[in-house]
């Protein structure tokens, strides 16, 4: 028998949400009573979103097909319909998308609870966004989940086409079949960003380069959605060639799936390599990704205030706790 779900407040009075593998870090801004409200309605929706995805998980962790079988839950069928039109062209799992639609569901639950300038609900690194048209948040990404440094910052503003971001790769919490060290998506939906990021993070990839070293699948984990596929456990060294061959064939899939309106903009990380899909000099919608190497970051801080070292796209919770000494 699993624990009960669990609701607690960080010391900077966030909403920290956990059940079994599901853990949520929440931010309302607004009026007081409205954030109040916000948090019981997330409380309220979180309590029952484990066990209605356990019903349905033999179908949400078979193979998306074009005409196949629908789940009834609101999130599973939200994680099938992100899904159903990438499976034409790509393997891919409903469950590619559930961290972003786990996050989507909660927010929603918020927003119609209460008024609220602003909001994030982010779920181990995929956040779903709320934004008021005259506000904004500053997204910072990491080069890897494992070992957090910035390596830039999207500023998203409520005129922006965008609500969702994620990220995926081989060192962070989820398999990846490619060799990304993170891919960060940007789309119009957490559920959509999850997805994307995760076939982002495939494509690039080195297939059969003695450096990556994989193993099935079901060897790390007997319930894996990925069955006996490959999925990469470790990268050598690579030269400065491979590095850029990679990171084209994820690029390629960035652009891709950009143009046929699933991604906004895509950052790509591997080894000391960045490249970037749908940003200009100052950025697709206004979108600013300003490069960095060194300064260490775990934040996304909203753009009018200084940054809070606790929250950040790529990052897991488990840091998050460490941080704020829960």
């Amino acid at each position: 028998m699993r624990a009960s779900p669990q609701q607690s407040r960080l010391s900077d009075g966030r909403l920290h949400l956990h059940d079994g593998p599901i853990d949520l870090i929440i931010e309302a801004f607004g009026e007081g009573a409205a954030v109040e409200a916000a948090y019981a309605a997330a409380w309220r929706r979180f309590r029952t979103i484990l066990d209605e995805l356990c019903a349905e998980l033999p179908l949400l962790r078979a193979q998306a097909m074009p005409a196949g079988a629908r789940p009834s839950g609101v999130v599973a069928r939200r994680m099938a319909g992100v899904v159903a039109p990438l499976c034409v062209e790509r393997f891919i799992t409903p469950m590619a998308a559930v961290a972003g639609a786990v996050a989507e569901e909660i927010l929603n639950a918020m927003t119609a609870a209460a008024p609220l300038r602003r909001a994030y609900v982010n779920n181990g690194g995929d956040i779903a966004l709320h934004l008021r048209h005259d506000e904004s948040f500053t997204i910072g990404m990491v080069d890897r989940p494992d070992r957090p440094s910035l390596i830039g910052r999207a500023t998203i503003r409520g005129r922006d086409p965008i609500r969702g971001v994620a990220t995926s790769g081989w060192r962070g919490r989820s398999f990846s079949l490619g060799i990304a060290d993170a891919v960060t998506v940007l789309a119009h939906s957490a559920a959509t960003a999850d997805a994307a990021a995760t076939l982002i993070a495939n494509a690039v990839d080195l297939t059969g380069h003695p450096a990556v070293r994989r193993v099935p699948a079901s060897a790390r984990d007997p319930q894996s959605d990925l069955g006996d596929r490959l999925v990469t456990i470790s990268v050598g060294p690579l030269t400065r060639g491979e590095i850029e061959t990679a990171l084209a064939r994820g690029l390629d899939e960035a652009k891709r799936l950009r143009r046929h309106g699933v991604v906004e903009a895509a950052a790509l990380q591997l080894c000391d390599r960045t490249v970037l899909c749908g940003v200009g000099a100052a950025g697709t919608y206004g979108h600013n990704f300003a490069a960095r190497s060194s300064e260490t970051i775990r934040s996304i801080e909203p753009a009018s205030r200084p940054p809070h070292p606790a929250y950040l796209a790529g990052l897991d919770v488990s840091e998050l706790n460490a941080l704020d000494g829960h």
